[in-house]
């Protein structure tokens, strides 16, 4: 891509911001914020379709309007934009995010809830913020490895803000008996149609103490991204559901699904989404962690 191609991508992005974010503003504050929360879905996918980033899913999402605690790993800044061009959904991010410039600004208009990772009585008041957000219908995503990755390996998952979706159930408005508890594998499979190689990665993968600029510009110029977003089965997480357990399930499922997809392997079809295969499911007990 050459720099006048890469500067009218970046203006057409900043002329479609320019002109959805005063009805988005509005709406979240008169308007219950349904329209700022498709918004940002086609902010997203504008932003995929100039660069290139072709997303294919697989697996069983939740349902339209079906609260879920998302479950996944965490690869680039790209996993946002992937992500928000599905459906309407928030994240959780660390608080260092809320004053970066633009990259705060546009977290804060898709309602990202903060959290201060320094303070261990900040994950209780996350936990609260999100199981009510859970309780009214929303759609979570908690990047569960707490740090971005190579794409390659899959860090240890966190439980400590799978909490939230206990507080879901104990909400003071709306609570529910039940919260879907949502594995997903993201993963960054090729570049030009070939498999993308172990060198290639940080042209897509923004880990570390990497540099954002020169990053930026690989991925920039380098060509076509396919990714797999592949969603696991869901767990269900009820009043007794021991919380490491239900996390290492969810662990265990974005492992999997991230070494099949990696190794270019069918994947299972997009499933119908809203099935509820987890009805029997008990992760009540500590020996059914693995899988």
């Amino acid at each position: 891509m050459s720099r006048l191609g890469l500067a009218a991508r970046l203006a057409l992005c900043a002329l479609f911001f320019a002109l959805v974010v005063g009805p988005h503003l509005l709406s979240l504050r008169f308007g219950r914020g349904r329209l700022a929360a498709h918004i940002p879905v086609h902010f997203h996918r504008l932003f995929l379709r100039l660069f290139a980033v072709r997303v294919e899913q697989s697996g069983l999402p939740p349902g339209a309007g079906e609260p879920a605690l998302v479950l996944s790993n965490h690869v680039s800044w790209l996993d946002i934009v992937v992500l928000g061009a599905l459906r309407p959904l928030s994240f959780v991010a660390k608080s260092e995010i809320a004053g970066w410039p633009l990259i705060g600004t546009c977290a804060r208009l898709q309602r990202t809830v903060f959290i201060e990772r320094a303070k261990r009585a900040a994950t209780a008041s996350v936990n609260a913020t999100v199981g009510q957000r859970l309780a009214d219908g929303d759609l979570i995503v908690l990047f569960a490895e707490g740090t971005t990755g190579d794409g390659l390996r899959l860090l240890p998952f966190r439980s400590s803000l799978v909490g939230a979706a206990r507080a879901a159930l104990a909400a003071e408005e709306g609570g529910l008996e039940r919260i879907r508890l949502q594995p997903l594998a993201l993963a960054y499979t090729r570049r030009n149609g070939i498999p993308l190689t172990r060198l290639e990665r940080p042209e897509i993968a923004w880990y570390g103490d990497m540099e954002l600029a020169p990053h930026l510009g690989l991925f920039a110029t380098r060509g076509p991204i396919d990714v797999q977003v592949i969603w696991g089965e869901p767990i269900a997480f009820e009043a007794g559901t021991d919380r490491k357990v239900a996390t290492a399930l969810a662990e265990a499922s974005v492992r999997r699904a991230l070494k099949e997809a990696l190794a270019g392997r069918p994947l299972p079809p997009l499933a119908t989404p809203g099935r509820a295969p987890y009805e029997e499911a008990d992760v009540s007990a500590p020996g059914i962690a693995a899988v």
